[in-house]
């Protein structure tokens, strides 16, 4: 799967999903007065009903001697701040399709704000006590390189079931993922994991525990969820030691389980453990080259050899974000498209354990919440509607698709595989240790239009992220949305948002989805409740079978058997979904050479030669 159609893939979802327009002229609200700890803030009206506190900071800028830093408290501000705008994004790489110009770095390094959504209560009329309001904490998507919490808006949600949403803007890139010995020198064993991204979520957590109380929120009652990246993250801070007694209960959709090793995260690529092409080492070489300061890789090492770790550091944070940034797309043929690749969340034995994400949830060594895990029914199709290998473009504007058996199969085996890896697996290994408090789920929605003779329903179907409307209620994505969401397909998927936004308000509530606030929802029973072993619930339309609980869980070596078998791929097609499925899902690679199916003999594809050798 070519690197650049996956970026472009993502940043047309971010164009399309949930960005919701703030006013012009946003007003400030009396009623929305609250004390937080740092000072009086006042709000404005939420896009959907309610209040919402824009852009309000739960850190310093981690900027200079904070670059690479865990997140410090903010200062105390003096009067009544007015927080009626998000906060900027953090530096990342804009793209034509979110507003920014391609390969122009946006944000700035001060942006480590919450946007918070309340139902509207009179200052002097915030619940307290036992009366106060479950609290959601949303982590946006985007590989860890690109988002912000101002893609989404949580007003609806939060107004329609009595819940506090916070949504959270946390660094990006390499400035939210970086080790190197020169930033340990001086650090904190948690600084020195390298994983300042994964801090900002725990800084932002204890943010809520110590002031969502003065926005009626509960911090006895905080569920953490989040979608792709932030699907990942919030695995991540259900093993990480740090975020202890942070959240009570985790909602991961279409989430990623890997963590990159310290040694890929750090080591020269010709290192006796060889490094990522963009560690941090390596990345040092290219900004000597970039400054001058050595004209080839050889000389750029000896020169690293001979500098202290102070002198690196110092070099590391005098660097402007946009020259750092530009060092992870010098070699890429189309810079600009947004995600950059690199190494980040690290299992480094201190924020997060060494090890395979779900071995450690096996051993029971993670904080034992009530979950939730999901992922849409065909998750790739969004990936593969971008690739010209299996779409054509006429006159530039009209997709069609090449071979559409071969497309069904290779959407097919890598959402399974999804499926297999982030929520069957680990539904299985989170049952034994916790019992009934597991819940999954699979988003199957597809009534998309047809456009211009693309029927949408069918190239992009139930797709990555398409779930995130439903969750929070609202559809004025701009001209864009028409694409996806018009007066055709408007009862049915207005009836299953609701049904959605239902289930995890009620989840927030209670750790257990149930039927829904109302009670009248269709039962989500747990995985593995009596008599069924394993059961998810499918959300769809009543004219698709309607809200159901169903038990058709798959293994990834079932997904390894099923597409070296399946008539609808040949040779060639069958090395290229192994080729990616190992790329995405490194945790099928074994399954790949002992699989009943047919036998691989993919010279290119790592692992997966004849007999597994």
């Amino acid at each position: 799967m070519r690197s650049t159609a996956l970026t472009l893939a993502l940043c047309v979802l971010l164009a399309l999903a949930c960005r919701s327009p703030e006013p012009d002229a946003p007003r400030a609200v009396a009623e929305s007065l609250r004390a937080a700890h740092g000072g009086e803030v006042v709000g404005t009206d939420g896009h959907h009903g309610g209040h919402a506190w824009l852009g309000v900071p739960f850190a310093q800028a981690p900027s200079g001697a904070l670059r690479w830093r865990a997140p410090q408290p903010p200062e105390p501000w003096e009067g009544r701040r007015e927080a009626l705008r998000s906060g900027p994004r953090c530096p990342q790489f804009g793209s034509s399709l979110d507003g920014g110009g391609a390969g122009e770095l946006i944000g700035d390094e001060d942006c480590l704000t919450l946007n918070i959504y309340a139902p509207a209560f009179a200052a002097d009329a915030v619940p307290t006590g036992n009366a106060r309001l479950p609290v959601l904490f949303w982590i946006h998507g985007g590989g860890n390189t690109i988002g912000t919490a101002s893609f989404y808006d949580g007003s609806q949600l939060a107004s329609a079931h009595d819940v506090v949403v916070v949504m959270v803007n946390y660094r990006l890139g390499p400035l939210g993922w970086l080790r190197h010995a020169a930033l340990r020198e001086g650090a904190s064993p948690e600084e020195q994991s390298g994983n300042f991204g994964n801090l900002d979520h725990i800084g932002a957590l204890a943010w809520v525990r110590d002031n969502i109380e003065a926005f009626g929120g509960d911090p006895g009652n905080v569920t953490i969820l989040g979608e792709s990246a932030g699907g990942h993250d919030v695995l991540a801070l259900l093993v990480s030691p740090a975020a202890e007694g942070l959240f009570h209960r985790a909602i991961a959709q279409s989430a990623g389980t890997g963590f990159d090793t310290p040694a890929r995260a750090e080591n020269f690529v010709d290192a006796p453990e060889p490094g990522d092409p963009h560690s941090s080492n390596e990345t040092l070489v290219r900004l000597l080259k970039r400054r001058g300061l050595a004209g080839d890789r050889e000389v750029a090492k000896a020169r690293l050899g001979g500098m202290s770790n102070a002198e690196i550091a110092a070099l590391l944070r005098e660097t402007e974000s946009k020259d750092l940034f530009a060092l992870y797309v010098e070699d890429t043929d189309e810079p600009g498209l947004g995600m950059i690749d690199h190494p980040r969340v690290f299992g480094d034995g201190t924020v997060l354990p060494v090890g395979e994400l779900h071995d450690v949830v096996a051993s029971g060594a993670y904080h034992r919440v009530p979950v939730i895990l999901g992922t849409n029914r065909d998750e790739n199709k969004l990936f593969l509607y971008t690739d010209p290998v299996h779409v054509r473009m006429i006159l530039g504007v009209l997709p069609r698709l090449r071979d559409p058996e071969r497309y069904e199969a290779v959407a097919s085996a890598m959402s399974r595989a999804w499926k297999a890896n982030s929520v069957d697996d680990l539904a299985k290994r989170m049952r034994r240790i916790q019992g009934d408090s597991v819940y999954a789920y699979r988003f199957d929605w597809d009534e998309e239009p047809s456009v211009l003779g693309a029927d949408l329903s069918r190239m992009l179907g139930a797709a990555h992220a398409f779930e995130i409307p439903f969750v929070f209620g609202h559809w004025d994505l701009g001209p864009e949305g028409s694409m996806l969401f018009d007066d055709e397909n408007e009862p049915g998927r207005l009836a299953l948002s609701e049904a959605m936004m239902s289930y995890w308000a009620e989840f927030a509530y209670r750790g257990d989805p149930g039927r829904g606030r109302d009670g009248t929802l269709p039962a989500w029973e747990a995985w593995g409740a009596d008599p069924s072993p394993e059961k998810f619930l499918v959300l769809d339309t009543a004219a698709d079978g309607g809200i159901r609980m169903a038990a058709d869980t798959v293994s990834l070596a079932e997904v390894a058997a099923e597409f070296q078998s399946d008539e609808r791929l040949d040779d060639e097609a069958r090395c290229a979904v192994a080729e990616d499925l190992v790329r995405w899902f490194p945790r099928i690679e074994p399954e790949l050479g002992s699989a009943g199916g047919a036998q691989l003999a993919c010279a290119s594809a790592p692992g997966v030669a004849a007999g597994g050798e």
